[in-house]
């Protein structure tokens, strides 16, 4: 018998960003990401992985 198993990991980093609001901040820190300048990986793993079989 197969099962779909279904694994899901959250990657967290924090970051210092420079920018005169919120809403700035949050736009220069998406463009970053986007950009792949700032590229998350097993070491901002946070917690355990959750596993499901569906």
């Amino acid at each position: 018998m197969k099962y779909t198993v279904e694994i899901i990991e959250t990657l967290c980093r924090q970051i210092k960003i420079e920018a005169n609001s919120k809403e700035e901040a949050a736009a220069l820190g998406k463009e970053l990401y986007r950009d792949e300048k700032i590229v998350l990986g097993a070491d901002d793993l946070i917690g355990d992985a959750e596993i499901k079989v569906l």
